[in-house]
């Protein structure tokens, strides 16, 4: 046997060792298990529907003082910007005119007084006379008849009487209401009229108040299919609380409550009308300020709400989420209309009982098998308000 040189020995031991690793098995990757995601069981809960609407705040009560006689004003008698009381007096007008009239009209019904007084005598003596034929069927009857014309005359004279004594009365023009009083627009020495279509002032009641607040009659429309169709409950209306936005996006810390809702839809405006009383103890409303109403409309018993990050939107405007149904994940097309504190209100798409993948749902894709974990669901507040 030929002897074989140190080169021979290693190209065939590198043979050798190349052949030996083609037979051994090819290492296997490593295993994957199905991935985890976080979950939750979605159940229905009641969720209070709510409109944020716009209104105007109104005067509890209003009153424009108008004078209701004629005359020059002496006196004005209230601080401008302050509370009266209701009988409060607010102007003095010259009384000199109307004194002289009551004293007048007195003096005419004392003298018709005493003319009746008169009649009355003679015509009780002439009935006497009459039935022993002293006087004539014809002087009785006259007699008789001035005593009923005295008597007029003397009914007349106490009108003229009670008449001119409210005309007196009228000079002093009083608070008809308890509230605040406007500036006057009126000075001592100046001339008013009776009846005139200038006020002299305003008196207004601001605590409560009210809110006029308009809702348009295609969101009412809305709202009684809903109901109809049975996916809403109607609220209560003599529970039905309001809630105000300010002007400067702050909350007035006084709920309202909805006293009624107008019957007849505005031809103007297309809107019906809500009223709504307010607390203003505090008098920070004024009346004509606008604000933003938030009114109770209605109640869902079996809302349905899912996280916000749970759902993702396409590119066409499409919202979905993905679900665990038999271990597997699942795309659903859901529709959302509503929010509610972090979490959406979904109208469609979904039933009670599914299980929502809220967490790891990027790792995943439709149709992978996934061991679920179930994740406590945050809590969203009960009132929501529509878009």
């Amino acid at each position: 046997m030929p002897s074989l040189t140190p080169r021979t020995l290693a190209t065939l031991a590198l043979a050798i060792s190349l052949a030996l690793t083609g037979c051994s098995p090819a290492p296997k990757p490593p295993q994957k298990g199905p991935r985890e995601v976080g979950i939750i069981t979605l159940t229905p809960q009641p969720q209070t529907l709510t409109r944020e609407l716009p209104g105007r705040t109104k005067a509890w009560m209003s009153a424009q003082i108008r004078p209701q006689v004629s005359g020059i004003v002496k006196q004005r008698l209230f601080t401008e910007g302050s509370v009266v009381k209701a009988g409060d007096a607010l102007y003095q007008l010259d009384p000199a005119p109307y004194q002289a009239t009551y004293a007048q009209a007195k003096a005419g019904a004392a003298e018709a007084k005493a003319t009746l007084a008169s009649a009355q005598l003679k015509a009780k003596r002439y009935v006497e006379l009459a039935k022993i034929d002293a006087v004539s069927q014809q002087d009785n009857e006259d007699a008789q008849a001035s005593l009923y014309s005295a008597e007029a005359a003397y009914q007349a004279a106490q009108a003229n009487v009670e008449s001119a004594r409210i005309n007196l009365g009228h000079t002093t023009i009083t608070a008809p209401i308890t509230g605040r009083i406007e500036a006057s627009s009126v000075t001592p020495g100046a001339l008013v009229t009776a009846s005139q279509d200038g006020v002299l002032t305003t008196v207004q009641q601001l605590d409560p108040l009210y809110v006029d607040i308009t809702q348009s009659s295609a969101e009412v429309l809305r709202l009684k299919r809903e109901l109809a169709a049975g996916t809403l409950a109607g609220a209560d209306q003599d529970s039905v609380n309001i809630d105000l936005i300010l002007e400067d996006g702050s909350h007035y810390a006084h709920a309202g409550q909805l006293q009624f809702s107008a019957a007849s839809v505005s031809e103007s405006t297309g809107s019906v009308t809500l009223r709504a009383v307010v607390p203003n103890p505090d008098g920070l409303l004024l009346p004509g300020m606008y604000v933003r109403a938030v009114v109770t409309a209605a109640i869902d018993p079996q809302a349905l709400l899912v996280p916000q990050r749970a759902v993702t939107r396409s590119h066409s405007g499409a919202t979905s989420v993905l679900v665990v149904t038999d271990d597997k994940v699942e795309q659903r097309v859901v529709s959302i209309e509503r929010s509610v504190g972090n979490q959406w209100w979904v109208s469609s798409g979904l039933s009670a009982g599914d299980q929502v993948i809220v967490e790891g749902g990027q790792k995943v894709r439709i149709g992978d098998a996934v061991s679920s974990v179930k994740v406590q669901p945050s809590a969203g507040p009960a009132a929501v308000a529509s878009n």
